[in-house]
């Protein structure tokens, strides 16, 4: 049957392990429960849910429009099907520090094992568009603070992001990294550095474990694990990878069976019945059900 045979909590602290392990986890971003499982199939040791993917999957533009029970809910039935601790994108924290506080319960409920929070305000951008504004560093340490004292698991990772960089400058964003790290957050993700040397800066900054974000057409170079691992990095983003893949092989599909009228020529490149059945878990909920439904009954008494 396809759910998970772990507790939240030793996913929890199967992520804390692993950022101590002191070398680079991969974290590709999903876009529903199904794509989480294949990411665990394929190997890797953590999931991801970006605020991005989850606003574009109901064709709303990331700027805040979501609320912290739809993408709860939504983070619950990824957590549902995969084994891997799952990391979720907690936005600004969905309103004030109380409104963030609550967010850390609702993700504890959830099943996920960490979350980030950023220092943007309210009405949000992408973290690699310009015209971001932020929060002042007191407001944010509020932010970080609150959701910290709200925590009920300590194993529930809190990672603040800072969006520092495109707007006050890579020293004032390693100053406000530092900020937050004293307020509570576990782990630090400083978004839209530039270069490996503004990477290397943040690792001699701070001791605590540190994100690097790849995603596509972004202001951040793609940078290869090996280079990530070497300069001390701990978790490797791909967030949006998976949602744009899909969607480039949805639009040339569509092409496709628009010009030829039939679907034929793109049997090559889709994913068999066999396979989808085969990560479904067919075989398996049959099994199940038959056992039940050839079971005896006891007698009445």
């Amino acid at each position: 049957m396809l759910h998970t045979r772990t507790t939240p909590a030793e996913r929890r602290r199967r992520l804390r392990e692993l950022l101590a392990s002191g070398r680079l986890v991969q974290m590709p971003g999903a876009l529903n429960p199904y794509s989480a499982r294949l990411v665990e199939e394929h190997g890797f040791e953590a999931v991801y849910l970006s605020g991005a993917v989850l606003s574009a999957e109901l064709c709303l533009p990331d700027i805040g429009l979501t609320t912290s029970t739809e993408i709860a809910a939504r983070a619950q039935q990824v957590t549902r099907v995969t084994d891997l601790p799952v990391l979720i994108d907690a936005d600004t924290g969905f309103g004030a520090p109380v409104n963030a506080a609550r967010t850390v319960q609702l993700f504890e409920d959830a099943g996920l094992a960490g979350m980030h929070l950023e220092d943007q305000t309210a009405v949000k951008r992408c973290g690699h568009l310009d015209g971001k504004t932020l929060v002042t560093r007191r407001e944010m340490a509020q932010r970080v603070r609150a959701a910290a004292d709200a925590r009920r698991d300590g194993d529930f990772l809190l990672m603040a992001r800072t969006d520092a960089r495109a707007v006050e400058g890579l020293d004032a964003a390693i100053d406000r990294a530092k900020a937050y790290v004293d307020a509570g957050a576990d782990a630090i993700f400083p978004e839209a550095l530039a270069d490996e040397d503004e990477f290397a800066a943040f690792r001699r900054a701070l001791d605590v474990p540190l994100l690097a974000n790849l995603t596509e057409f972004g202001k951040t170079p793609l940078l290869g694990a090996r280079t990530l691992e070497n300069l001390g990095y701990n978790l490797a983003l791909y967030p949006v990878t998976l949602f744009r893949l899909a969607n480039g092989a949805v639009e040339d599909g569509l092409r496709t069976l628009a010009a030829e009228g039939t679907q034929e020529s793109l049997l090559p490149r889709m994913q068999t019945r066999s396979r989808l059945y085969e990560v479904l878990g067919y075989a398996d909920y049959t099994a199940f059900d038959s056992a039940v439904h050839d079971s005896t009954a006891p007698p009445d008494a």
